[in-house]
């Protein structure tokens, strides 16, 4: 099943837009001929991605600048686009805190939750009555690989990209016959193709290059992953390592080992 086709009317919507790789799915849809709205937080970025897709492939680009960590926010955006027919969504925005569950800020946990799993939650409930009467439209959300493990210091971003997996592949199948896909992208460490050695940290110096995923190339594989009605994709070499190790490793083995790499990241 191919993605849903460009429409003088229909946009992709890309939330994460501003950097990685929801900037790097906007550009790529923009390629093919999809009109888009760019939603993160910060606009001025927005906008100067926006004026670059615009001008290089002659699509609508709108921006909406809001938090979605916020529920008034989130309720806002889905606001703007009740009217609106939105053919592919991208749930691309996400943070993550590392170290010990209770000596992280409560704040920011909550709006980590709020993002990585409300919003995702609110958003796809919000585009898919209207995908489903047309009988066409794709959905992908971002969960990770880490998802699939328990990781201590890494608790409530575990949380959220779990439930996140869990859904995503639940609503691959609910979806079956009714021309709208859903597929959940899971990738494990993704980084820029090039990164000054004084920015490097310790992960990217230990693990050759030639492991790693790019945004851009785990734009590529995602999309045709969607296009091929996937459930799951685990883009480039490094990412499925960790995607089959954590399948089949026993937790009680694995979560201390990543647990205390993870502490040391906090």
């Amino acid at each position: 099943m191919p993605l849903p086709s460009p429409g003088a009317d229909t946009r992709a919507l890309v939330t994460g837009a501003s950097q990685g790789i929801g900037m790097a799915m906007a550009r790529d849809l923009a390629r093919m001929g999809h009109s888009l709205i760019l939603v993160a937080r910060r606009e001025n970025v927005l906008a100067g991605l926006a004026r670059e897709l615009e001008s290089a492939h002659g699509v609508t680009a709108e921006v909406f600048a809001c938090d979605l960590s916020k529920h008034d926010e989130v309720s806002r955006l889905i606001e703007r686009i009740d009217a609106r027919e939105v053919n592919i969504l991208v749930n691309s925005a996400g943070i993550a805190s590392f170290g010990p569950f209770l000596e992280q800020d409560w704040d920011y946990e909550v709006d980590q939750f709020n993002l990585n799993a409300t919003a995702v939650h609110r958003l796809t409930r919000a585009v898919l009555p209207g995908m489903v009467a047309r009988g066409t439209g794709a959905v992908c959300n971002v969960g990770s690989a880490a998802g699939n493990v328990a990781i201590p210091n890494n608790a409530t971003y575990v949380f959220t990209k779990a439930g996140v997996n869990a859904f995503t592949e639940a609503l691959h199948y609910e979806l079956r016959g009714t021309g709208v896909t859903c597929t959940l992208l899971a990738p494990g460490p993704v980084r820029e193709a090039e990164i000054p050695d004084a920015e490097k940290s310790i992960v990217d110096k230990v693990v050759p290059d030639f492991l790693w995923t790019t945004y851009e190339s785990c734009s590529r594989e995602t999309l045709e992953a969607m296009a091929r009605n996937r459930r799951r994709v685990v883009p480039g070499p490094l990412s499925k390592a960790m995607n089959f190790v954590s399948a089949y490793a026993p937790t009680g083995l694995l979560a201390p080992v990543i647990g205390n790499f993870y502490k040391r990241m906090g």
